[in-house]
């Protein structure tokens, strides 16, 4: 029998270490994490921002997250859901809707940031290299706002929807630094424009929708019955007269919505008959626990009403 070497043994577990939690789920790249949060020495504790997008089978997220020692704290965020309001209420994950979710952050967050009048990003939404640094004019001017592209563990592939939140981020005013080598329409280092704004404007949907109807209404009518009814309400006959005048609506107003005041449920077992505590420094009131005896008198009751006495 060949000598076999014990590569696991005792010394070896005692230097074992422990990879943190999310690495261990496989959520997190921190080879990629340390490089995008690790900000020059000379910056005296000023954030370095990510510009975070990440997708659900029905939503896309966007972010703009810095980190610190206690934890990731998000300045705002915006998510496709929120295009309902705008009148997109049909593919809320697809390219356009990804676009349209990094230009609503944008301009959310630089309204938050008093810079929306400052930087309003493109004129018009021709799909072409944009760069809002090149919009400043003198050194008194303030600088836009950079944040820096957070991918999370997607593979960087030509035409990637997280590039559509970049691009839309970009459009809305944000310094995302970038090139056109992963956009839609990059072929052998040359950039079409044109091809861009087509995934932007949803064309590919309109001609796919188109392709589907003109074989038969069953398939079509099953796959983009939603699509028919939003259309409708907005008004519209094609895709991208329907997406341009989302982007419309969310420059007009990118805020978003109030949070509504839920009412606090009622803790079961409590009664609303206040106990007074003393503690060293005040006094509080706090809803009591019922007694063993009212408890015992409401089975009681529970158990007349319900045989009807």
């Amino acid at each position: 029998m060949a000598f076999v070497k014990l590569i696991k043994n005792r010394s070896y577990y005692k230097r074992y270490q422990t990879k943190f939690r999310r690495r261990r789920e496989g959520k997190t790249d921190y080879f990629a994490r340390k490089r995008l949060i690790t900000q020059d020495k000379d910056k005296y504790d000023t954030p370095k921002y990510r510009l975070v997008a990440r997708f659900t089978n029905t939503k896309v997220i966007a972010q703009v997250i810095y980190a610190t020692i206690q934890g990731d704290k998000v300045v705002t965020q915006a998510n496709s859901t929120e295009l309902r309001r705008y009148g997109l209420t049909a593919g809320l994950t697809n390219y356009a809707a990804a676009y349209a979710t990094g230009l609503l952050l944008a301009r959310r967050l630089l309204k938050l940031s008093k810079l929306d009048t400052l930087y309003k990003g493109v004129a018009k939404i021709d799909g072409a290299a944009y760069d809002v640094s090149n919009e400043v004019k003198n050194d008194d001017q303030r600088k836009p706002f950079k944040a820096v592209l957070d991918i999370g563990l997607v593979n960087t592939t030509k035409g990637n929807k997280v590039f559509a939140v970049l691009k839309g981020a970009s459009d809305g005013g944000l310094h995302v630094p970038h090139s056109t080598g992963k956009f839609p329409g990059n072929d052998d280092g040359k950039y079409n424009a044109a091809v861009h704004r087509e995934r932007i404007f949803g064309v590919h949907v309109q001609k796919y929708m188109k392709e589907l109807k003109e074989e038969g209404d069953e398939d079509y009518k099953t796959q983009f019955r939603l699509w028919d009814e939003c259309l409708k309400a907005a008004k519209v006959d094609t895709c991208e007269k329907l997406y341009t005048k989302v982007f419309d609506e969310i420059r007009k107003n990118p805020d978003a919505p109030a949070k509504k005041k839920t009412e606090k449920k009622p803790q079961k077992f409590l009664d609303k008959r206040k106990t007074v505590i003393q503690t060293a420094k005040n006094k509080y009131k706090r809803d009591r626990r019922f007694t063993r005896e009212e408890r015992q008198q409401r089975v009681v009751e529970k158990i007349r009403k319900a045989a009807g006495k």
